[in-house]
Order: C-alpha cells, then structure tokens, then sequence
C-alpha cells in the first residue's frame, strides 16, 4: 500500500471511529454517568469547551479562538503530511502526522457542529441528534470526552516535598478518541525525530 493511502485510510477511519464513540455516548449516557469496565478504567461522559483533557481558558471569546486556532494548524498539518509523503518519509512519520491531523479534525467537528445538532436535556435525560433544539450555535459546541483511567488514588506520602500528605489520583483527566491519537502522533514523532525533523546538511 503506497504512503498516500496508507495516510488517507488512517485519517477516514480515525475520525469515523472517534464521531462513532462520540455520538454513541452522547446519545446513550447522560452527563456525567459512569460506566466501571475494570477498576482503572472507566466510561464517564463529560463535556468541555476547551482543549484537549479538559483544559479551558477565555470563556466564550477563547473558545472561538481555539476552534480558529485548530482550524489554521489543521491547514499547516495537512501540507506537513503532504510534504512528507512526496519525500517518501518513513511509514511512521506518515501515520503519525496522520493521527495528529484526525485527532486535531474529530475535536473540531465537536467544537463546529455539536452546538447546531445536539440539545441539552435535563436531569438525566439523553441528549438527542439533530434536535429541533440544539444547545448552542456554530463554533460553539462542546467537546465530549469518555475515557477515565484512574489507575492509582491514595494520599502521598508526608516526606514527598510540597505535595506529601494530599490526595493523589493518577490518571486524572478525561479524553477522548481524538485526544488518543494526537498523544500517539507525538510519541510516534518522538521515537522517529531524526526521520521527521531531519537536520540540513551544510556543504563544506
């Protein structure tokens, strides 16, 4: 399979998979519910306006900023993946660059759409697709998140300086599919950097 199709089956089936587990939470889970699979990791549907795990900043005008910012470095993503295609780079680079460009694109059809297609119900009550009565407007919507592993909670220990004697659970945040994949990209382009980011050479 040549790089070209390897990148462009990666990205249609990394956001297929990602809209898929998002809308089935959303429409089977109210806010907030939670589902044990084992006890380091959990189903718990929560929502945000901002980054990726949850981060927020700027209230309504940040979050514009953010789907904006998204959208301007998914350009840049697209011609980074392009590039390294033509040069032939290592199969990697492509997936990775691949993954990062779906994760950056599922959060953002999130951010883009969900407003105009989900309502908010009450109580708990599951939300509905395309209600007669959605909850926001275009480049407002919210970001839903589902994956909770938190795999050690206890109180530190007293000599551990600053934070000894607190309560102390790893791992806290909540993501999504589409955060998973722009967290493999980076390890990917971590592990692969010489290929990805090759020095140039100086002639003599």
């Amino acid at each position: 399979m040549s790089k070209k199709n390897i990148a462009l089956l990666t990205v249609i089936l990394a956001i297929f998979i990602d809209q898929i587990v998002k809308i089935y939470i959303k429409t089977n889970f109210f806010l907030g519910e939670e589902v044990k699979v084992f006890n380091w990791f959990r189903i718990h549907f929560v929502e945000n306006n901002g980054m990726a795990m949850g981060f927020e900043f700027g209230g309504k005008a940040g979050k514009l900023f953010l789907t904006l910012f998204r959208m301007v470095a998914v350009s840049a993503i697209i011609y980074w993946l392009v590039e390294h295609i033509r040069k032939g780079t290592h199969t990697a680079v492509i997936l990775a660059i691949s993954l990062i460009f779906s994760g950056a694109v599922g959060n953002i059809i999130d951010s883009v759409f969900y407003g105009v297609i989900f309502n908010t119900p009450s109580g708990n009550n599951i939300a509905t697709l395309f209600s007669a009565e959605p909850y926001g407007d275009f480049f407002y919507g919210k970001v839903v998140d589902m994956f909770y592993f938190p795999i050690w909670e206890g109180v530190l220990p007293d000599w551990i300086p600053f934070i000894g004697g607190d309560f102390f659970r790893f791992f806290n945040y909540i993501f999504n599919p589409a955060d998973a994949y722009i967290t493999t990209g980076v390890v990917l382009l971590f592990f692969f950097s010489k290929t990805a980011f090759p020095k140039e050479r100086t002639e003599k």
